[in-house]
């Protein structure tokens, strides 16, 4: 259990990453559309919030 949330803490990490780099090129390059960089910052916040309550999880399951 542990290791696969583990996993899936890992997948989520590298997800922000991706979607962040995506969204800085676009904004790097200039003149792109708003909302698609508005859209993929909502996908980082949502991707970091999983992430951290995840991780969260994942302590607490390796606590006990």
């Amino acid at each position: 259990m542990a290791l696969a949330m583990a996993f899936l803490v890992g997948l989520l990490m590298i997800g922000v990453v991706v979607v962040l780099f995506a969204g800085l090129i676009g904004v790097a390059r200039g003149g792109g559309d708003p909302e698609r960089s508005n859209r993929l910052m909502r996908w980082r916040v949502i991707l970091q919030a999983a992430a951290i309550a995840l991780f969260l999880l994942l302590l607490w399951i390796l606590k006990s």
